[in-house]
């Protein structure tokens, strides 16, 4: 959830929405979020999460145990549980790509450009000074 969003339940039996307050975590984290420093390190923390989950889901869904699959690919059971750990970030593509193929799956990477930020930009061109 994003800093300063209201989340929302609905009860379906009522028909009408109750907000739920805000945690003291909740109160919290947003502050910390205002830190950039703080927020980056949230974001590839999720991040990390992310890879985990995914790929301790479709092991899972494979019907296999992490011993099994280490046996496939010639690994340790030790190496795809740090690869499942979110705590970990230390993935390479080729081993990625060898726990994709063994678990039927495929590995898409993508690399998108930083948003700049435009401060005291306005929409009107600059003025001409000086000789003409």
């Amino acid at each position: 959830m994003k800093a300063g969003k209201i989340r929302f339940r609905t009860s379906f039996w009522r028909s009408r929405v109750h907000v739920m307050s805000k945690t003291n975590f909740d109160i919290f984290l947003e502050e910390q979020l205002q830190d950039p420093d703080f927020a980056e390190r949230f974001k590839r923390a999720g991040e990390a999460w992310d890879v985990a989950i995914q790929l301790a889901a479709l092991r899972e869904k494979a019907g296999l145990s992490q011993n099994e699959l280490a046996r496939r690919l010639h690994t340790s059971q030790q190496q795809i549980s740090r690869m499942e750990s979110p705590a970990y970030e230390g993935h390479s593509l080729s081993m990625l790509r060898r726990v994709a193929h063994e678990l039927k799956a495929q590995v898409k990477v993508t690399i998108e450009p930083i948003p700049t930020k435009r401060y005291g930009m306005v929409a009107e061109a600059h003025a001409k000074y000086g000789k003409r």
